[in-house]
Order: C-alpha cells, then structure tokens, then sequence
C-alpha cells in the first residue's frame, strides 16, 4: 500500500467492537455501540468492513447496557430507547409491502419503527453541498435532528481507509448503516454521532476575525493600500484571501482555475507580501483547484513530471483517489507555498457532483497542514456531506445579491447544526448579480458578526461595494462598528469552539431545538444560540420606509433576558415586536451571562488580548470559563493552554466578580492584563474593592456608562485569583422594557405636525380595543395627516395588539 506519511496514518486500535457488544451470524452482524445507537450489516459474501471510513472513525465504545434474547432463527435487543428484533440472515428490506419483516427497531415509549430504506420523512435536513448546487432533501443530506426521534446514516457506499492513510473501495454488495434511535434526547445523539465520526475540529483563532476575498487581479500594491486603507478606518481585518488570480493561469488555450506559482507581474514578491500580511497580525489563505492540476508553465512541473514518470509535456491533471498523484499535489503544489509562509488554502474545484473526490480532497488538504511542524488544520471549501465538522471552513458558494439569497443563508447556517458541523462561510453582502443596496448590506454584515465565519467575497467588478467606505458615512460608520465588534468577541467564540470541540456542544443552535413549534413560523424558525450566553433573532427584511425601521417579531424562551445593546429587560416564554433602526440589532443574553471582549492595540490581531472587557449581566449567579490557548498550533493536546474562570456570585445590591486560572500552563497569555468590567444595569456603587490573592488592590477606575457600571483594574497577573466586590443601596437598574417608549421614539422622529404628533400618542397609548384605535387614526384624515401615515399606524395596531 502507498505510504502518504505520518500525517495520514490512521489509528486502527479503536475500529473494532469489543466482542460483548457484537452479534454475528453468516451474512449479518449487529453491534450494540451504545443504548441509542446500532451498527447493522448485512453481507452477501459474509465479508465485514473493520476499516474507517470517510465518515467513521471510531468504533470501540464501551459495552453499554442491552439485553438480548436469541434462538437459531431469532434475535432481539433492547435497551432503554429501542427494541430490536432480527430474522436472522434475512434480507434487512423484504419489500413496499412489508419491510419490516426480517429487520424492525421500535422506539419505546412512542412505538414509531425504524426499518431498512424507512423514508424518514420527519428529518429536518442538514445543509445543502453549497448555494449554488441546491442538494435538498436527500437520504445523504439527512440531519440528526428528527421528531420521530430517530435517524439513520448509510455508510455501505462511502469509501474505506488503510492504516498509511490511502483510500480503499468499499465492499460491494455490503450493508452497513448505523442507526440512532434518542427519542427525546437529542443531545446524546450528538454526542454519539461525534463519538463515531470524530470530534469536531478546533478551528484556528484567527478565523473568528474578518476575512476579506475579492475574485479580482490584486497586486502587491493593490493589498497593500487595501490593508492601509483598513488600518486608516480602524476596521479590523484578520484574513486575506486570494482568489484565482494569484497564481499563472494563462497558456495558449485560455485561462485555467488551477495552478501553483505565483504571477510575478502581480505580485513580484510573494515572500515579501506573506510577512508584511503576518506583520500586519493578517494571515493569508490561497484559492487552488486541485483537479485542475500541475500546468507546464508551474515551476514544480518538471518535479512532478519525474515523481509521475510522465514523458510527454502534457498538463498534469489530478485525480485525488490515486494516491501517487494525491502525494504529487501535496509535496509539489501546496507545500512549497505553505514553506513560503501560506497559512491555508482554499479548495474551490467547482466540480462537485462527485462528493468522494471532494471528501477526500478536503481530507488530505485539511490534515496535510499538521505534516510537520504540528500546525493546527484549516482549509476552505465545499460541503462533502461526509463529515464536514471535521473539515473547517466551510465555503457557502457563490451567493447571488439580494434579499431573498440572504434570507435562505441564515436558515443555512442553522441547518448546519443538524449534522454537527458548525464553521459555515458566507459572501457577505452577497458575491455576483443583483443591485447594491446599503441597508442589505449592513443587515449582511450584523447577520455576519454573530455566524460562524464572517468572510467578504464577491465579484471583481468595480460596482461591487464591499469595502466599508464605498458607501454613506452612516453605512460605513455602522458596518466598521460591527466589524470591530466581530473582532472583540473572539475571546467569547474561541471558548465556545473549544467546548464544541472538547464535548461537542454546538455553539449555533436553532430555537427550535427548545421550541419546536417555531419550525414551521417564519417569524421565528431563524432565530438561534449564538454560544452559551447569547441569542440571536436576526434581521432578515427590508425597513418601514415610512418609519425608518423594520418592524421585527421575536419570540424569547423561558427565563429573564436582557438587550446586549440597551439593557433593557425582558421576561421569557414570550413574543414581542420591536422596531429596529439599520444600527440596532436583536441581541439578548441570558440572566447572568459573562460575555469577555477581547480589545486589542493592534486591531488585526486576534490572539490572546492584553486587554479584556467582561460584560456581566444582573440576576443570577454563573461561571464562565474562559479557554485560551496559541490558537494555531496542536499544542494544546499536549496541556499548553489556560482556562480562566470567571465567577459571578449575585445578590441584590452587592455583586462579586472572581476572575483565576484554573487549569493548564502560565505563558500562554500575556503575564498581566487590563481588565474592564462592565456591571450591566447598574448604578454607581460607592463600595468597590479588588484583592489579587489576599492582599487588597487599587482601582484603576470606576465610572458610569449610560447604564453600566465600569470597574476597570489594570496590570493584573493572569496567574492567581482577582476578586472585585461592589455594594449599594438599589445599584440594580430594573429596565423592563416598554413598547410605549419604542412608539413614542417612532412618533418623535416622523415628519408629522408636532401638534399632530399629541393626538396619534393619546389614540396609540390608550386603553382602546386595536379595532377602535384604527378607527380613530383613520378619522385623523381630516387634520391632514397623510395616508401613508394612517397605513404605517395601522400595521402597528396590528403588530402590538397581537402581543
């Protein structure tokens, strides 16, 4: 067999069953892997697949808890969520008429049936391969998610890997499914779907900042003054992707998609432009289209030429599934750029009907980065449908502008959930056709602050504004606040990528989820987790134009929640209606959640911050525990990171912030920070002291900020235990939030006879039933009031009476 190195070896000690959990006869094997989980194979030649798959990696769970009952022709298993019973040696499917003759799983407690080719029709589907290959609901999109309370995945077709790491057929004829039967308990599902498949992959921190592309000719200077230009705005970029155009691509038959070597008319010094890019705290990604191949103006042609034993001076095409050919893209095509100083690459073979060429694609792109020098995995491209949480970045596709498309990509990214992956990447503001428009642009950019990635790529034609200061100061001015907070909440998202890859808690997770109702309410469905501390009920349509805002429904889960931006409370297991102008955005935290900011001198930068803002929000006790680490390497298996526990003890009137290290080494973040905390909701407090350890500590400052309290305490060794303690008498701000104060904002702001102005308050305030107060605003014609007016007040009646 090839040997492609030790990058690729695969671990084959965890790819067998212990025997306990294993029944077997001549043609069919059954493996108990937990008590929501099965594994049912079925042979011909009663030949069985102990290799990993594309999409299995693990097989060797413990024994979990199941009892059997079997003679010479019967076999039952029943756990806890399932009972089983097999026909043994028959036919897992007999047929439409009775399928579940031989081979049937009921869940227990609904008495739903599983059998083999079972539809599923309840599946709420994964995502599609990309935007512009719609897959939709196919049995290989299938998601966990499922209210019949189970799901099965056909693994009989995906192909088989040897231990050095090179691809194998898999076995004709075979069978071999795994199903998962939770019920109710979805979050196990999860963590068993993970515990087969791997854990989702810890994605390098520069990728929660902001990536920029553009499909355009850049030259050196081009990025240069581009970069420049964002430093001048103060707008934070961490990422700079190249598209085609950054290598040779011409010769006498057109222009190629592929190629290895950098055009030196373009950019005359690759080397130079890498480290001013990484000096600037910016990594940079290339775009490469492997199938594409080694062209013969690529400076490693004659390289591969020999390693190929090719004699004519023909391009050199690859094909991904031979593994000599793999190892040539590898060792001549993407090496020697990743030695230059290339951070990552970015697979974008637009062929994507065959989704095991772009399974394994992604696979040796994604684990070939790890090769030497132990750096941390990063590719960007298209969904496989096998596994993709093991694969980050995921790439979108070539979105078209407009509201419709961007409508869908919010749906997208919660879809993603549903098969566990997570780091999906959108074109913000949308990438060809359509027509420019400032308020979809600016609703692009909030929606891209709180999704998994936020990337900018579009078109290179000269109309497509996706720099900031392309547009209207206000645009501008809102889309760099955003890009800025992007920036900031890194410290946040990178703890939470963590715990997603540690225990595989998601950090996008759909309302529905909890509230399965809202599935099938448009007002609703979009709405998702954005980490622990944080819910999002994005924007998704245009504004009033008449009011100047978008009239937006939300609905909010059990407990007490609180605005990010306002901090006005609102209470939980309801739906509100609100108005919101083009820089205002739904954002809620919890009761008691600690969000950290990273704030950085050099704005580029994502690393771990010298400087932290710790937003902390009134109503109950929680800890945080904040999770650092290089955020490049895979040193952090080794035990190189830090987690700091943040520990909010509340009562009325008297709060205490313990800030400690907990666990792993010293020297993985700066040794002394400046800390910001912010105390939501509340007023000043005149009894504030701070301790490093036991000795007591001098306040830096302490300050109101609209309706914050401000603690700010700098120099602080991020080695021991920080506690501040702050006292007063009625220091909480109990902002419940009013809808009146919302109308009354609209109402001041309109072009209306202030006089006017008097009589529509008095009808919208009072006590009148919706029908009469619509009644009286119509009659409001007679002082001149225009009917656009009376249209816009009507559709808020409406919206509010429904509350």
């Amino acid at each position: 067999m090839y040997d492609l190195g030790p990058s690729f070896h695969i671990n084959t000690s965890v790819l067998m069953s212990k025997p306990e959990a294993v029944m077997q006869g001549p043609r069919y094997r059954i493996t108990v892997l937990t008590e929501r989980l099965l594994r049912l194979e079925f042979s011909p030649t009663g030949e069985f697949n102990n290799y990993q798959t594309a999409l299995v990696t693990n097989r060797l769970f413990s024994v979990p808890k199941y009892i059997k009952k079997e003679d010479s022709s019967y076999l039952e298993i029943e756990t806890d969520y399932f009972i089983l019973s097999y026909a043994k040696n028959g036919e897992f499917n007999t047929g439409p008429v009775q399928p579940d003759k031989n081979l049937r799983v009921v869940v227990k407690e609904t008495g739903l049936r599983w059998y083999y080719k079972n539809p599923e029709a309840k599946n709420y589907y994964g995502n599609d391969i990309c935007v512009e290959i719609p897959h939709g609901e196919k049995e290989e999109n299938r998601g966990l998610f499922s209210v019949d309370g189970f799901v099965s995945f056909d693994d009989s077709n995906n192909k088989r890997i040897d231990e050095n790491g090179t691809i194998l057929d898999p076995i004709p004829g075979n069978i071999d499914v795994y199903l998962f039967v939770y019920n109710k308990d979805f979050g196990m599902c999860v963590q068993d779907y993970f515990k087969l498949t791997g854990m989702p992959a810890l994605i390098p921190r520069y990728a929660l900042g902001n990536m920029w592309s553009r499909d355009k000719a850049y030259t050196d200077e081009n990025i240069r003054a581009l970069l420049d230009k964002f430093q001048k705005k103060d707008i934070p970029i961490s990422v700079v992707i190249l598209d085609k155009d950054w290598h040779l691509r011409q010769d006498v038959y057109g222009l190629h998609t592929g190629g290895f070597t950098f055009n030196k008319e373009l950019i005359p010094d690759p080397k130079g432009l890498i480290d001013n890019l990484h000096n600037r705290g910016v990594k940079i990604g290339l775009s490469v289209d492997p199938k594409d191949g080694f062209r013969i103006y690529d400076e490693k042609f004659e390289d591969v030429k020999t390693f190929l034993q090719k004699a004519d001076n023909q391009d050199i095409p690859i094909d991904v599934l031979d593994p000599k050919q793999l190892d040539a893209f590898l060792q001549f095509g993407l090496n020697p750029l990743e030695e230059m100083g290339v951070d990552f690459f970015w697979n974008d073979n637009k062929d994507i009907k065959d989704l095991t060429r772009l399974w394994a694609t992604n696979h040796y792109m994604y684990h070939n980065l790890a090769r030497n020098d132990g750096k941390r995995g990063m590719i960007l491209a298209r969904n496989s449908l096998i596994a993709p949480h093991r694969y980050p970045v995921l790439y979108a596709g070539e979105s078209k502008v407009g509201w419709e498309n961007f409508q869908s990509s919010s749906f997208f990214n919660l879809s993603a959930s549903n098969i566990g992956a997570c780091w999906w990447s959108h074109d913000i503001g949308g990438y060809e056709d359509g027509i420019e428009d400032p308020e979809l642009y600016i609703r692009s950019v909030q929606l891209g602050t709180f999704s998994p990635i936020l990337r900018f790529h579009s078109s290179g034609g000269q109309y497509y504004k996706r720099e900031p200061w392309k547009w209207d100061s206000r645009t501008s001015s809102i889309v760099a606040r955003y890009l800025k907070l992007r920036h900031q909440l890194t410290s946040y998202l990178y703890t939470e990528a963590y715990k997603y890859y540690k225990t595989g808690s998601m950090i996008f997770q759909p309302l529905y989820y909890y509230i399965p109702s809202v599935y099938d309410d448009s007002r609703y469905k979009n709405e998702y987790f954005f980490g622990s501390e944080l819910l999002i009920a994005p924007i998704l349509t245009k504004k009033n134009p008449v009011m100047n805002r978008t009239i937006h429904k939300f609905i909010l889960p059990e407990g007490m929640w609180y605005e990010f931006t306002t901090g006005k409370k609102y209470i939980g297991n309801k739906s509100y209606v609100s108005f919101y102008k083009e820089d205002d955005y739904p954002i809620f935290a919890r009761k008691g959640s600690i969000i950290p900011l990273s704030i950085k001198s050099n704005i580029n930068n994502t690393s771990n911050p010298t400087d932290l803002e710790i937003h902390v929000f009134p109503g109950q006790s929680n800890t945080y525990r904040l999770y650092e680490d290089d955020g490049v390497s895979l040193k952090y298996k080794d035990g190189f990171y830090l987690i700091t526990e943040i520990d909010y003890n509340y009562m009325p009137n008297n709060y205490t912030l313990i800030i400690r290290s907990v666990e792993g080494k010293s020297g993985i973040v700066p040794d002394k920070r400046n800390y910001k905390i912010r105390f939501r909701n509340t007023k000043f407090a005149e009894d504030v002291v701070a301790y490093f350890d036991t000795a007591k500590i001098e306040i830096t400052d302490k300050y109101i900020d609209d309706n914050d309290f401000i603690v700010e305490i700098n120099d602080v060794s991020t080695v021991g235990q920080l506690t501040i303690n702050c006292k007063g008498q009625d220091i909480e701000i109990d902002a419940v939030r009013v809808i009146n104060e919302d109308l009354d904002i609209i109402i001041s702001d309109l072009k209306i006879q202030t006089e006017l102005k008097e009589k529509i308050a008095a009808i919208l305030f009072s006590d009148d039933s919706a029908k009469d107060k619509r009644m009286k605003i119509t009659r409001l014609k007679k002082y001149n009031l225009d009917k656009t007016f009376i249209k816009m007040f009507k559709m808020i009646i409406d919206y509010t009476s429904e509350l």
